[in-house]
């Protein structure tokens, strides 16, 4: 798979985050929770606890030189619903460490939808930034994998997941993807490891959804 067939399929993808976000990634790029960590110098007891531990909210950080920014929260998952759908021997602390260094972005409108009018979502306003995937991804190609699941979500009947939800995109065609995944799964999400710096030069729209949300009609 190229960057360009994957654009053909999903010409713009969907980063929802804190109000406010698109006026640092020119300054830091988009950047997983693991990787603002790192640029805002966040370790010891507070960095593990934060990347290997669920967040029943965002979580606010700051830095003397880069200000201010907020860790997603990742309320939708449960540790008791991880111990039952986790294949490979990995332990819930172990997959939210995995989250924690990738950025998520969404290939649909509809999954897009989906997400903010959840019932988790319609009490806060939320932003969403636009990209054109071409743009975004193919500097960053090598990093680039692809999820047939919401992977942050255990909230009903839970898929299974494990070392195998995420393949890399630059070294398989989508046919045979979806071949591996049993011909019936589309994308559910495209993550890019770490950071993507150059967010800003494919940032094509920026979306507020107010609080109350339940409907992109």
């Amino acid at each position: 798979m190229t960057p360009d067939e994957l654009a053909k399929r999903f010409a713009q993808v969907f980063h929802v985050c804190e109000p406010g976000v698109h006026t640092s990634i020119a300054r830091l790029g988009l950047l997983s929770s693991e990787a603002l960590l790192d640029r805002f110098g966040i370790g010891g007891t507070r960095r593990r606890t934060l990347l290997s531990s669920r967040r029943e909210r965002g979580v606010p950080i700051s830095h003397p030189a880069h200000g201010s920014a907020v860790l997603n929260d990742n309320s939708p998952l449960s540790d008791r619903a991880l111990t039952r759908c986790l294949d490979d021997g990995l332990t819930p602390a172990e997959w939210l460490e995995m989250l924690n260094a990738r950025v998520f972005f969404w290939p649909t409108e509809r999954r897009l939808a989906s997400l903010l009018a959840a019932r988790l979502n319609r009490c806060r306003e939320r932003e969403v930034l636009v990209f054109d995937t071409r743009r975004l991804l193919a500097p960053c190609w090598e990093a680039v994998s692809l999820s047939p699941i919401n992977s942050g979500s255990t909230i009903r009947r839970p898929a299974r997941r494990g070392l195998a939800t995420f393949t890399p995109a630059s070294g398989i065609t989508y046919r045979d993807w979806q071949r591996l995944r049993g011909g019936r799964d589309s994308v559910a999400e495209i993550t890019v490891d770490e950071a993507v710096p150059h967010a800003a030069d494919a940032l094509v729209d920026v979306r507020r959804v107010p609080a109350g949300y339940r409907s992109m009609a």
